[in-house]
């Protein structure tokens, strides 16, 4: 027996299981980290296309619908990319014009607010004097003229912005283009860095992975429609201002899980605050909260099915990872990226891939629901 073996007889069991796990749990860790300080580094590459493949799974079916009318594939990505760009544009600028109609009358209101509480400032039992009114606006000015260098700055943070947004907006756009025409295509060419003897377990596992990101996105687009609607018509009828851009703002909001909605409806909140008083902002906190009691107990659990089969934990990390690795897009992305990771490795280490597929197929059908047009359901490959 040699020495090496003798001291291994000499470590309890316990310690050699857990100096073996240490290490490769180590070695895991460290390749976690590369990755993400790889993502991290090319995020003006990563973000577009994972994106594009949002876009994409929402995209899909109806591509593939107008292909298997013998419409040529070309011209079905192009009708389809057109109409959504048409029917996007059409509403921001609608909202957009609603938006300039009705920041007058907002305005309007937040004079008025500001001179109901300059007036209780100086008539309410505080009593203050419209000298030291005065005196604290004459501050608020200075402070902002001393600190306008960082506001300058800012405004040139922005611009660079600006032109990292245009330049993502571009890389989506031919991205989800490329995706549309021939991603099944790209998606086997992939693959084929896999050994053959895993190569159909992997397509598998994305195809799996395409299963859970298109459900993931048809029933967040139904979901934030629900909540805009159902917003956006309490604060028409009780007379908001901008309720249609507010809407507008609770549907992108509600992309974002957990924090997005809560956001948003702040906004909204303080708005009907400003325009129409504290009454009718309670008003619309309580139809926010009841909206929002509707969409977590009867529209996740009938329409999102089990598109994000995770722990509520895993999605809370899973947030606050993406937001602080990326931000807004961060977040965004975060939950998507793990419902595909989820359904990717649930067939990458099933006994039986083809029926664990299957079964990842048949959980994203929830009821009510219509089924995918022919080849939807399949990934770009």
């Amino acid at each position: 027996m040699s020495i090496d073996s003798v001291a291994d007889q000499s470590v309890h069991p316990l310690v050699r299981k857990g100096a073996a796990w240490a290490w490769r749990l180590l070695v895991l860790g460290v390749a976690v980290v590369f990755l993400l300080w790889v993502i991290s580094h090319f995020l003006l590459i990563v973000v577009p296309v994972a994106l594009a493949a949002m876009f994409a799974a929402l995209l899909l079916p109806a591509v593939d619908a107008l292909a298997a009318r013998r419409v040529p594939r070309g011209g079905a990505v192009a009708i389809v990319l057109l109409g959504a760009i048409a029917g996007v544009g059409g509403i921001l600028s609608f909202v957009v014009s609603q938006f300039i109609t009705g920041a007058p009358a907002l305005v309007e209101q937040v004079t008025a607010s500001v001179d109901g509480v300059r007036n209780w400032l100086i008539q309410g039992p505080l009593h203050l004097s419209k000298e030291q009114i005065d005196h604290a606006g004459d501050a608020l000015i200075t402070t902002l003229q001393e600190n306008q260098a960082k506001v300058t700055s800012g405004a040139l943070s922005t611009a660079a912005t600006v032109t990292e947004i245009l330049t993502g907006a571009l890389l989506v756009l031919f991205t989800l283009i490329f995706l549309l025409q021939g991603g099944r295509a790209i998606f086997r060419y992939v693959t084929k860095i896999f050994p053959s003897s895993v190569r159909d377990r992997v397509r598998d596992a994305g195809r799996a992975g395409f299963h859970s990101l298109t459900g993931y996105v048809r029933a967040t687009c139904l979901v934030a429609l629900v909540d805009a609607v159902g917003i956006g018509t309490g604060l028409a009828i009780m007379g908001v201002p901008l309720a249609l851009p507010l809407a507008s703002l609770v549907f992108l909001g509600a992309f974002i899980p957990l924090i997005g909605a809560v956001l948003t409806g702040g906004v909204a909140v303080i708005v009907a605050l400003i325009a129409k008083g504290w009454v009718y902002a309670l008003i619309t906190l309580g139809l926010i909260l009841a909206v929002q009691q509707l969409e977590s107990h009867v529209l996740q659990p009938l329409v999102m099915g089990r598109a994000v089969a995770v722990h509520p934990l895993a999605v809370v990390l899973a947030i606050a990872s993406g937001g602080l690795l990326a931000g807004i897009v961060g977040a965004l992305l975060a939950v998507p990226v793990l419902a595909v990771l989820n359904s990717a490795m649930r067939v990458l280490l099933a006994p039986d891939p083809q029926a664990e597929q299957e079964q990842v197929a048949a959980e994203l059908e929830p009821e009510g629901l219509t089924g995918d047009p022919p080849g939807a359901a399949d990934p770009p490959r």
